[in-house]
């Protein structure tokens, strides 16, 4: 698991985007305590469904 900032860091993406991401359930997160976690699995995935230059999400 990783934290929002390590997430922020690696993908290239604000903290506010990443909420966004959240509320829109594109982006799954668990919650331990306060904190914001998330699986590496979860991010890759996400990842994996942002459209590509052409506009098509990457299909693997």
């Amino acid at each position: 698991m990783m934290k929002l900032p390590e997430f922020c860091v690696k993908y290239g993406v604000s903290r506010s985007a990443v909420y966004r991401e959240i509320s829109a359930s594109r982006l799954r997160v668990t919650h331990i305590g306060r904190s914001v976690r998330i699986k590496v699995e979860d991010a890759e995935a996400w990842a994996a469904s942002l459209p590509t230059k052409g506009g098509e999400a990457a299909n693997d």
